[in-house]
């Protein structure tokens, strides 16, 4: 059986939480007298006494925690539930032998353990499993982290997620009492991300395989899905940075009006690239086509490209129950990568029974009006009634008209003018029955991208894009999926699943290659409605 040490790896094992009680008692009343004749000397000294306060309970809870666990590491039906862990690990695992390890505590506080270490069991040839870590079998029950607790792992990952860069979230909990360097945060918060990355492929693998079972949660609802991309800087390999020359004149003479060389130059550096996180958002609307306020949407998203998110749609949808919701509408801009995925996102989430409905969402169509009158120069005396009367027929699901209006409009245009690209932009929607809004609004169906363009605000510009902002990409996955979660209020209830999922599977690949979504039968938008 294993054991907990507090005040050192090498000191004697706490026995139980009385004794944790006896101990934080004995330190309280010791600390006592000095708060009393701090505040009497001083009244205005309250708020660091109450932080002093604050600091010291937070070391008593830890220290309770710690007789808990180490009363519970002595129970025979602990030491049971380890094997049982060991015996139905995904990848097999020797019988181990007792290993200690440093954990930290949610207050702060550092802890001994020593408990059972169980390596992946070797193959023939000696070989092992070499993407599978060994597991803590016993600590596995607890759902700890690498060297955190539970608790402290979602402190320091939703400080993470919510702060503009780690180094504020650094500040932040040292103010609460939980002492980390920067590092220490940014490898916890990792770990977190990519735990949940982890599951995430999971689920998308149990999906793939038909073994992924359909949640509730939509059923009978009016569902909606919008996705769109944002924008986030992703930093290159290093390299050697090139030999900037100083500035000299004719004769070899350093130039007034030159560098300076004050500043140091680094010696690496490395190219940064814009790329687009596809981000997604599912939702329940009501008979008005608003988001309704006591329901939570789920937000997700994915630097791997199209084929990715839109998988990862499908999988959502049918994870959540969505082929028995009442209706389900998928509204986005013009995104041909968008548009040309959904008939495979409803085939593979076996929607067959389910109304689906397309919506180009409306506040982008009437821009590509205001767009084709102002390819063909028009002023803006004469542009500005001609765009109201022609946003309000687009509005009226009268497209066809929009089209052969503008299309008169540009009839002496050139053929390579950008009027003509706006004009087919429209005709292309309307065609593909996206542009129906009369019906929709009667539906009680949304017709606005508003939701997803939010949430691009709030999950990928508050925190993965800002000046001198620059993600590894494996980092940015990890970041835009953990904000994703604390946002939408889904947080206690992923990391939940988080760790009931490592207690059977400690293994860190979360990469998948997604299937080609668009090769798949289109489904016709209308057919449903």
């Amino acid at each position: 059986m294993g054991d907990c040490r507090m005040d050192g790896p090498n000191t004697r094992p706490v026995k139980s939480p009385e004794e944790m009680v006896g101990r934080f008692q004995a330190e309280l009343m010791m600390a006592l007298p000095e708060w009393k004749k701090r505040l009497q000397g001083n009244p205005d000294c309250l708020v660091e006494i109450e932080q002093d306060v604050h600091t010291t309970f937070a070391r008593g809870a830890d220290m309770l925690v710690v007789g808990l666990v180490a009363m519970m590491m002595k129970t025979d039906e602990f030491t049971a539930g380890g094997e049982q862990i060991r015996k139905n690990a995904v990848v097999p695992l020797s019988r181990g032998r007792d290993r200690q390890i440093q954990v930290r505590l949610l207050g702060g506080l550092i802890l001994w353990i020593t408990s059972l270490y169980c390596a992946p069991r070797k193959r023939w040839f000696g070989s092992t499993h070499d993407k599978m870590p060994g597991m803590y079998v016993e600590l596995a029950q607890f759902g700890f982290g690498k060297g955190c607790t539970p608790g402290l792992q979602s402190r320091v990952a939703r400080q993470a997620a919510l702060c503009p860069s780690l180094q504020f979230a650094q500040q932040e909990l040292q103010r609460s009492g939980v002492k980390l360097d920067v590092k220490a945060v940014r490898r916890i918060t990792q770990q977190c991300g990519e735990g949940l990355l982890q599951l995430r492929r999971q689920e998308l693998l149990l999906w793939r395989d038909g073994k992924l079972p359909a949640g509730t949660e939509l059923a009978g609802k009016r569902v909606s899905v919008q996705i769109d991309g944002g924008r986030t800087r992703i930093r290159g390999k290093m390299r050697d940075a090139a030999v900037v020359p100083e500035a000299v004149n004719a004769d070899g003479v350093a130039c007034e009006d030159g560098p300076g060389r004050s500043r140091k130059r680094p010696s690496k550096t490395f190219d940064a690239d814009w790329r687009e996180p596809k981000l997604l958002t599912i939702f329940v609307h009501d008979e008005r086509g608003r988001m309704e306020k006591k329901s939570q949407a789920l937000v997700d998203g994915t630097f791997q490209g199209p084929d990715a998110v839109a998988e990862l749609v499908a999988m959502h949808l049918h994870r959540l129950g969505a082929a028995q919701a009442q209706s389900l509408t998928f509204v986005a801009d013009g995104g041909v990568w968008i548009w040309e995925r959904i008939g495979a996102i409803v085939q593979l989430a076996k929607l067959v029974d389910v109304p689906i409905y397309q919506v180009l969402d409306c506040y982008h169509a009437t821009h590509h009006i205001s767009l084709a009158l102002a390819a063909l120069g028009l002023p803006d005396p004469l542009r500005m009634p001609l765009y109201r009367e022609h946003r309000t027929l687009l509005r009226n699901g009268q497209w066809r008209q929009v089209v052969d209006e503008l299309q008169a409009l540009a009839e002496d245009a050139a053929e390579d003018s950008q009027v003509w690209a706006e004009i087919a932009y429209l005709e292309k929607h309307g065609q593909a029955g996206r542009l129906m809004y009369p019906t929709f609004r009667g539906k009680g169906l949304p017709l606005g991208s508003g939701a997803i363009e939010s949430n691009i605000r709030r999950v990928v510009n508050l925190r993965l894009k800002g000046n001198a902002i620059y993600w590894n990409e494996d980092s940015a996955e990890a970041m835009l999926q953990t904000r994703a979660y604390v946002l939408t209020n889904r947080w206690d209830d992923r990391l939940r699943e988080l760790r009931r999922f490592r207690s059977q599977d400690g293994r860190t690949a979360w990469h998948w290659t997604p299937q080609d979504m668009t090769s798949k039968v289109e489904r016709t938008p209308s057919s449903s409605a």
